[in-house]
């Protein structure tokens, strides 16, 4: 996931800032701010994309990972880029070597301190939780001011601490304590947004607004979603990461203020409107993603030809006879059902998937596995429930979910058919649906508490030996995915 999410997320800021300067040049803006524009449209935004996926609990997902890659490198990219805004009016290779120079003595800075003093530091700190409170907000300002020292804005300063305090071994402690002041910052950053909002002068920018959100809304998620599929990972999973990627950045305003002499009022309000119209756009389509999807689904068959990557390559094939296993998903939930299913050679499992890394792995270990969306009626075809004896999806969606069952069953009404639901309400709708079993990981785990607590109530020494063994049993199985992959 990491190469692929460098290559298109840098395929996508290169090409969509080419698209937004392109735009803005036919609409007559300067050259200065052609360039502005032509990077508000490139970059989205991390902090609306990361608290939707928690929302949906979709952080951990192909999709999610590939979203958060490509952010990730969006904002490398935003703060190599402002120090070279800042000065754009009068650049030089003077000034161009003196912003090299500042910034490598902020990321030795940062490298130093921490690879010498920020554990010792942390380690002391981690006795108290509001120490670390404290201690993570100061290591925020401190770099937010040590930024501001060599000339940069204060954000590039706290996201190199924030990439510090990701290294920490407390850094999911940290990210809990300040996830209230983040939602509070969050709202006033809203706030201070529709504060600006004004539709005085709308007539002027009217078409260039409506060229460039064509470019934010439609052509950027089309570069990733192309840029992705060229990378074998099928048609959904490009549809959805790319879809999700249809706004401007926060990065957008922090831009336009640190150029704020280069840039017209025109630029500044198309920002403020972009981002605005953008953001409000991305909050419905994550609700309707998959609904867009399944509408689309047959013309975007073109995704999977378009694959450097030949399909037949991420397949691979055993001639069978018994009655087989078919497991839909072999990541997290579904790598732990493929270690235990595979210690016994009688089983006769085939594997469906649509990350081009699993199917790799599954080829390497001769495991009889198809490679695509468990969604597209092509790849239902190819699976031959008539032959199978089980069937066991580990995929959360429920409309994906129950379109399987209807196939499945349709085909072979003798079929044990085992699916995964998020919530109480997904679980009953696939009872009803004729799920043979449906496992809800959410309450499996509050389960196991309460029966861990009934059975040895406040005794510590027990719930000490329980957490020892299960510490052993997850050790164990760690090792065993480290080798399965």
């Amino acid at each position: 996931v990491g190469f692929v999410t460098v290559i298109a997320g840098t395929i996508q800021v290169i090409l969509t800032f080419i698209l937004g300067y392109s735009i803005a040049t036919l609409f007559n803006f300067d050259y200065y701010n052609a360039i502005f524009l032509g990077l508000i449209c490139a970059f989205s935004s991390t902090m609306v994309i990361v608290k939707l996926l928690s929302d949906r609990d979709e952080v951990d997902t192909l999709h999610g990972r590939l979203l958060i890659g490509i952010l990730l490198v969006q904002d490398v990219l935003v703060i190599i880029a402002m120090p070279f805004l800042s000065s754009l009016g009068s650049f030089s290779f003077s000034i161009a070597f003196k912003l090299v120079i500042a910034t490598a003595a902020l990321a030795l800075i940062a490298f130093l301190f921490s690879k010498f003093a920020m554990k010792r530091i942390f380690r002391f700190a981690a006795r108290s939780g509001e120490l670390l409170f404290l201690l993570s907000l100061s290591i925020c300002f401190l770099f937010a001011l040590v930024a501001a020292f060599f000339g940069f804005s204060i954000a590039i300063g706290a996201f190199v601490a924030g990439l510090m305090l990701a290294n920490l071994p407390y850094h999911f402690d940290i990210i809990g304590k300040v996830s209230p002041l983040k939602d509070f910052f969050s709202t006033i950053f809203f706030v201070s947004l529709g504060m600006q909002f004004t539709l005085i002068g709308l007539k002027d920018i009217i078409w260039p607004m409506a060229a460039l959100l064509t470019v934010i809304i439609f052509l950027k998620p089309l570069i990733v979603t192309l840029a992705l599929a060229m990378f074998g990972y099928g048609r959904h999973t490009p549809f959805i990461t790319g879809s999700l990627l249809g706004q401007t950045s926060e990065f957008s305003l922090i831009i336009v203020l640190a150029a704020s002499s280069f840039i017209t009022s025109e630029v500044f309000s198309l920002t403020i409107i972009l981002t605005v119209l953008t953001i409000t756009f991305t909050s419905y389509v994550v609700d309707l993603d998959e609904k867009i999807y399944a509408l689309f689904s047959k013309r975007l068959r073109f995704l999977e030809r378009i694959s450097l990557r030949p399909l037949k390559e991420l397949e691979y094939h055993k001639k069978i006879n018994e009655k087989r296993v078919i497991l839909i998903g072999a990541d997290r939930m579904g790598s732990v059902i493929l270690n235990d299913m595979l210690k016994d050679k009688r089983n006769n499992l085939l594997v469906v998937d649509s990350n081009p890394e699993i199917m790799s792995n599954l080829i390497k270990r001769k495991v009889h596995c198809v490679y695509g969306d468990i969604a597209s009626s092509t790849i239902l075809k190819k699976l031959h429930f008539q032959q199978a004896k089980v069937l066991i999806s580990t995929i959360p969606n429920l409309e994906t979910n129950k379109k399987l069952l209807k196939y499945a069953k349709h085909h072979n009404k003798k079929l044990i058919v085992i699916m995964t639901a998020d919530h109480l309400q997904q679980a009953l709708d696939l009872y009803e649906a004729g799920a043979d079993y449906v496992m809800l990981p959410r309450l499996v785990s509050g389960e196991g508490v309460s029966q861990l607590l009934a059975k040895h109530k406040t005794d510590k020494a027990h719930i000490k030996n329980q957490r020892r063994k299960h510490l052993k049993h997850l050790l164990n199985v760690n090792s065993k995915m480290k080798n399965l992959w």
